[in-house]
């Protein structure tokens, strides 16, 4: 019972992580126009990673898409490819851990097999978290490294000064939804355990090797051994013995 459960919480712990990571990337609020100095503006700016937007007073607002790849930044083309990969990961983590529900049968499919597939699903889940934190990091630590160039630009005196921006809502929404599918991913992992048969852990029998001390003697095979009744038919002469075989050999009277 605790295993399905560990299971299914998983698989909706990482279920909301790997929505969260679909609206984050989608969402056009990764940075928003810095208002501390100008609290009172007619144009409102946030950029997302698709395109930039702009929001009048009035209410109307008017996105306009990157027409361009190669003119974004390298690291703006690396969240996107991040993000990108953290989705198509999480998907396919969904749909194998589906199939690999234990309280879900599908024809004549063991545990072990489940099992298999519940790890495969957490691997995808922890790899799919852990892009989409990067991603969402790299994002902030950029935005973190033009606010400060803006800021001093500005305390110089400089002109034409561009507007500061800093984290937007979908920065938030990223890391979040990173951390549920890592915190899923190590769930389904823990199952796994869970869902391995007992016997399969103790397939493996060690067979312990005979002690070094331990020699065989060879001797002659028993079907070449003459019959001793045989022994003595006619014709058959028993040699002599040497002196040194008739030689009586003392015993331990002898030694008193």
């Amino acid at each position: 019972m605790s295993t399905t459960l560990c299971q299914v919480m998983g698989f909706l712990v990482a279920s909301l992580g790997v929505a969260g990571t679909i609206v984050a990337t989608a969402t056009d609020t990764w940075s928003t126009q810095d208002l501390y100095d100008n609290p009172v503006t007619a144009v409102f700016q946030y950029q997302g990673l698709w395109r930039s937007c702009v929001r009048q007073s009035s209410g109307f607002t008017e996105c306009r898409p990157y027409f361009t790849i190669l003119g974004l930044p390298a690291m703006f083309q690396a969240v996107r490819a991040l993000m990108i990969v953290g989705i198509v990961l999480g998907i396919l983590g969904l749909l194998v851990c589906i199939f690999a529900l234990k309280c879900i049968r599908i024809g004549t499919m063991e545990d072990s097999a489940k099992a298999n597939m519940t790890l495969t699903s957490g691997i995808m889940f922890i790899v799919a978290g852990l892009c989409a934190i990067t991603g969402v990091s790299v994002f902030a630590n950029m935005l973190v490294t033009n606010f400060w160039m803006s800021t001093t630009n500005m305390y110089q005196g400089m002109q034409n000064v561009q507007n500061r921006y800093t984290f937007g809502s979908a920065l938030f929404v990223g890391w979040v939804a990173g951390g549920l599918a890592l915190v899923g991913g190590i769930m389904m992992c823990l199952a796994c355990r869970g869902l391995i048969p007992e016997e399969s852990r103790y397939k493996a029998v060690s067979y312990n090797a005979s002690g070094p001390n331990i020699s065989y003697r060879t001797g002659p095979y028993k079907g070449y051994e003459p019959d001793p009744k045989t022994r003595k038919g006619p014709g058959y002469e028993e040699a002599p013995r040497s002196e040194e075989g008739r030689r009586s050999y003392p015993s331990k009277h002898d030694y008193v």
